[in-house]
């Protein structure tokens, strides 16, 4: 029983799966008679003061601020490591993907703003069909399992990595709040020790991540968005130590089960409780909603599959070997489910219920429309590996 349970814990499409259970209970409790409840927990203040000073938030920004900091840290983590020794190290290696994921954050923004541009109010929101969630987008790949060609499975993760990089940029430019830039100026103290520590390639984590926990503080403080301090922490641990160890991959295996099974989840549980009650033709036809659709779901297909068809047809690139365009297709379908980085994107979009209702109602439509065309192209144009080798060899 406990080796079968470790197995499940440790395929590629675990955490898609919790992450679907968890939208799935969260939609589940907010019809029903715990929906009372519900917004009561995540509404309840918690605060954290000394004398009277601290911070004070509601627990559902306890988690978009908190624990998805410790979300970005671990992608921080993975940026890092890619970009000194993975796939993100050779430019000729990240050219194809990279520009499909350029076209896929830049096309559903033109769509959404094209939708609601006679809409001030929701015209804030253009960001929200831009992102790509790695975890439902790589765990639908692996439920196509070996029928998928392995270049896929790296191109998609490539194109998701690079995409959650423009997300960071994104929300630092133009999501921070009234800057303050006395808050920032304090930051750079725990950014000169984490410096030092990082050019001494310290072995121990725990001096980093408590100066990262001062920093995510004070980023707070200063207006700017606080989870990108939990990029810019991960970018100061070690790839290496002085002894040749690696901080920073030790760190990325502790952390990833927490963030996969617990923090992604919490956050999924927390932000996708759309209420249908009450649910009219106007909250699905509306632009907000309309724009998220579209931007996810013809978006994401045209931005990513244009970009990559003008990359190889113009010469500058080619399709990784054994990649059709039929993968091509379906993988830019599965890159419109937006869930975990649209809908933290649509919370720091809006602060209006109904807006928020509808952002959540876009989303996961997106999302499942997105889901069920790139898991069935996939599935329909993809063979098992074995087979492909075997009649390579013949």
């Amino acid at each position: 029983m406990i080796s079968t349970l470790e197995r499940l814990f440790k395929h590629e499409a675990a955490g898609g799966v919790m992450l679907m259970l968890a939208a799935v209970a969260a939609l589940l409790v907010a019809n029903s008679g715990f929906s009372g409840v519900y917004d009561t927990f995540l509404g309840a203040y918690l605060a954290i003061t000394i004398d009277g000073t601290g911070i004070e938030k509601p627990l559902i920004l306890w988690i978009n601020d908190g624990l998805m900091a410790v979300f970005f840290f671990l992608i921080g983590l993975e940026l890092k490591r890619e970009m000194l020794e993975g796939k993100l190290r050779n430019p000729r290696d990240v050219a194809l993907p990279g520009m499909a994921a350029v076209g896929g954050m830049a096309v559903p923004a033109l769509i959404y703003a094209g939708v609601n541009w006679s809409s001030p109010a929701t015209l804030p929101g253009w960001a929200i069909p831009a992102a790509t969630d790695i975890a439902f987008a790589l765990g639908l790949l692996a439920l196509v399992g070996t029928r998928a060609p392995t270049a896929l499975k790296v191109f998609l993760l490539t194109l998701a990595i690079l995409d959650d990089l423009g997300a960071i940029l994104i929300i630092a430019l133009f999501y921070t709040a009234e800057l303050k830039p006395v808050y920032l100026m304090l930051g750079l103290a725990p950014l000169a020790a984490m410096g030092w520590l990082n050019a001494r390639g310290t072995h121990r984590v725990a001096p980093i991540l408590l100066l990262g926990i001062v920093l995510w503080v004070l980023v707070l403080k200063s207006g700017v968005h606080a989870t990108l301090a939990g990029v810019v922490t991960a970018f100061f641990v070690p790839l290496n130590d002085r002894w040749g160890k690696s901080p920073l991959r030790g760190l990325e295996h502790g952390l990833h089960p927490w963030v996969a099974f617990f923090i992604v989840p919490v956050f999924a549980f927390a932000n996708a409780g759309v209420s249908l009650a009450g649910l009219s033709a106007d909250a699905i036809t509306s632009p907000l909603t309309l724009g998220i659709v579209a931007g996810l779901v013809l978006g994401k297909q045209i931005g990513v599959f244009g970009a990559t068809w003008l990359m190889v047809k113009s010469g500058l690139a080619q399709l990784p070997h054994g990649v059709s365009w039929a993968h091509i297709y379906g993988l830019s379908a599965l890159a419109g489910i937006g869930f975990t980085m649209s809908l933290f994107i649509g919370g720091l979009s809006f602060d209006d219920a109904t807006l928020m209702n509808e952002v959540r109602l876009g989303v996961l439509l997106a999302s499942v429309i997105s889901a069920v065309i790139g898991f069935a192209v996939l599935r329909a144009s993809t063979r098992p590996e074995a087979t492909v080798e075997a009649e390579a060899a013949e």
